[in-house]
């Protein structure tokens, strides 16, 4: 498709009978979000106008000379070429699953009625128009790998005490060991990992808020927080993250 963000969609019509071809363009007007930016009459110009128009939508007879509406279908699938979305339209019942199989938005037994139409064209609002609803967050993790003697070991997010990048490294500290992750950022950990319970006290470190062993008041009223890593190794809290601390244990 062309992938347009209108508020309609650019449609090509095709069929060789001029009698369907014209009732299917006076139908069409009756709905305001399809907007016919072309014609064809075979299977050839049909192919060559979906080449040139890239319209999002193309309503198709399935027998037309020259090249059927199918293997049309087919022939843009080979050529790996943009695929606007179909809606095969013929006097035959018996295309209707191969259609499918083709992955036809949908399938319409001429003569066209408008009421048949109409749930025609709500399918195609429901598929082209209607946003997409937001992809759901991933999970934080509950594994982190961290390298350590040649090892890539895996330890529980939980056991992880803290974090620290220097020089472009990150290294993490966990209850039983002490390595490197394979970030490239502390963002990026940071955006993997539950933030109900990593938080950012300063640019170079991130922090297990359940394994703080204690809050240092430091000079200028800043603070300083201690780890329950075995070396106790204390860490500090920029200015900006002074008010997140005193939320978490209300100083």
């Amino acid at each position: 498709m062309s992938g347009r963000a209108t508020a309609t969609i650019p449609t090509l019509v095709a069929d060789d009978e001029a009698p369907a071809l014209d009732e299917l363009l006076y139908l069409l007007k009756s709905f305001p979000e399809i907007e016919v930016v072309g014609t064809a009459t075979n299977g050839p110009e049909a192919l060559a106008r979906i080449e040139e128009l890239e319209p999002d939508l193309v309503f198709i007879d399935v027998q037309m000379p020259g090249l059927d509406g199918l293997s049309l279908i087919q022939k843009l699938h080979e050529h790996k070429a943009p695929v606007p979305a179909f809606v095969l339209c013929t006097a035959y019942e018996q295309y209707a699953l191969e259609a499918f199989r083709m992955e036809a938005l949908d399938y319409l037994l001429k003569p066209v009625t408008r009421e048949r139409l109409a749930l025609t064209i709500e399918r195609v609002k429901r598929t082209m128009l209607e946003p997409e609803p937001p992809p759901a967050p991933a999970p934080p993790l509950r594994k982190v790998l961290v390298k350590a003697g040649g090892k890539n070991l895996i330890v529980d997010a939980s056991d992880v005490i803290y974090a620290r990048i220097e020089d472009g490294v990150i290294t993490v500290a966990a209850t039983t060991v002490e390595g490197e992750s394979h970030f490239k950022t502390l963002e990026e950990l940071q955006a993997s990992l539950d933030p109900a319970v990593f938080w950012r006290p300063h640019r170079s470190y991130l922090v297990n808020i359940h394994r703080i062993r204690e809050v240092i008041p430091w000079f200028k009223s800043s603070y300083q927080v201690r780890m329950d890593d075995r070396k106790g190794t204390v860490i500090p809290v920029s200015r900006v993250q002074t008010r997140r601390l005193k939320e978490l244990f209300r100083l």
